[in-house]
């Protein structure tokens, strides 16, 4: 049987894919100053969904705040905001 014919014609689900939450900074700026920001506290905000998912936090927006964020990842603009706020950004 020719190779074309054994291949599948459909899309590829990768399955150990791990989904990531994006949080602007603008969605940071409803908490009041020196506030540890966490996933837990993300989720009871209502900000995302799941507090399990991995959690990007990305510089669109601002903040007026200092804030510490605990995040998996952050964008080097949403790291300079914050830090020229007086915050802190520790990556878990």
């Amino acid at each position: 049987m020719p190779i074309i014919r054994r291949l599948p014609k459909r899309g590829f689900t990768n399955i150990f894919k791990e989904p990531w939450t994006i949080v602007n900074l603008r969605d940071l700026a409803r908490f009041p100053a020196e506030t540890v920001v966490t996933a837990e506290l993300l989720a009871r905000a209502g900000v995302i969904k799941k507090a399990t998912d991995r959690i990007k936090l990305l510089g669109q927006g601002s903040i007026g705040v200092p804030l510490t964020v605990h995040v998996h990842a952050v964008s080097a603009k949403a790291k300079e905001l914050i830090e020229a706020q007086g915050g802190k950004v520790e990556v878990i």
